[in-house]
């Protein structure tokens, strides 16, 4: 944003300001942010710390029409709290960089960036401005992608969700890299690696605040039930076949067991 000739301010409550001097940004006190009446205020908090945040914003030391933004991997717990606790007069933008610092620390070129229009207010200036803040990420050749809140969540839930959750599963497993690693397992293994490096926190809201991934948690269940009946199925014919010889054999072994019991 800097680089581009964006002026832009930064509150956390962890000190970081040398980061945000390094970034092109100026540190500040929350209240002193919002007495610069910024144009935008970007929320970039953890999932289950977002409604805690958007509370203590003193919304009345703000400009009526100033556009709020969220990057939550999560998008309609954010729109809902926007839509709850936001004056009207503000406008609401969600977006979702699909994205981190892992895979796009060698440029933004092509990743998706999601975004939906939540509520923009119709005059000219509010507009350009909404499209001149998704203009930062398409100049760094993001792929624009704009859709609904819950289709987000949809497409969401069957692809980071599940893909979240086979890294932790992984994980648990322990796997550790052997002399004689296949591309394949060199795959799981980085897939580990990445979701392990975030914490349980972002995954515990990419379950907890998506309303379809609990149907994903039951589709992986069923599939594994699945996949094990499917090879058991198979083991139990292989037995049966080392146990009774072939079909004809074991025919004539139940006719025999059916005259004597009969």
């Amino acid at each position: 944003m800097a680089r581009q000739g964006h002026s832009a301010l930064a509150y956390s409550r962890t000190d970081y300001r040398d980061a945000a001097k390094k970034l092109g940004f100026l540190s500040s006190l929350l209240l002193d942010l919002c007495e610069e009446h910024p144009e935008v205020i970007l929320l970039c908090t953890s999932i289950l710390l977002t409604e805690k945040v958007l509370k203590s914003m003193p919304f009345q030391r703000l400009k009526r029409s100033t556009l709020f933004v969220d990057v939550l991997s999560v998008k309609e717990f954010p729109m809902n709290l926007f839509i709850q606790h936001l004056p009207e007069e503000f406008d609401n933008l969600c977006t979702h960089p699909m994205f981190g610092p892992e895979s796009g620390k060698n440029g933004w070129n092509g990743l998706p960036f999601v975004f939906d229009k939540v509520r923009i207010g119709n005059d000219e200036r509010r507009v350009a401005r909404c499209n001149r803040f998704l203009d930062i990420f398409a100049r760094e050749g993001c792929q624009m992608v704009e859709m609904t809140c819950a289709e987000h969540d949809r497409h969401a839930a069957g692809s980071q969700f599940i893909t979240h959750t086979m890294g932790r599963v992984l994980e648990k497993l322990q796997l550790t890299s052997t002399p004689i690693n296949t591309k394949g397992y060199e795959t799981l293994l980085k897939l580990v690696e990445n979701t392990s490096g975030d914490s349980f926190d972002l995954y515990y809201g990419l379950f907890m605040y998506n309303v379809n991934a609990m149907e994903q948690l039951e589709r992986m269940d069923f599939a594994f039930e699945s996949l094990k009946k499917q090879l058991f199925g198979r083991l139990h014919g292989v037995l049966r076949k080392e146990l009774f010889g072939n079909s004809e054999e074991l025919e004539v072994l139940q006719e025999k067991l059916v005259k004597q019991n009969g």
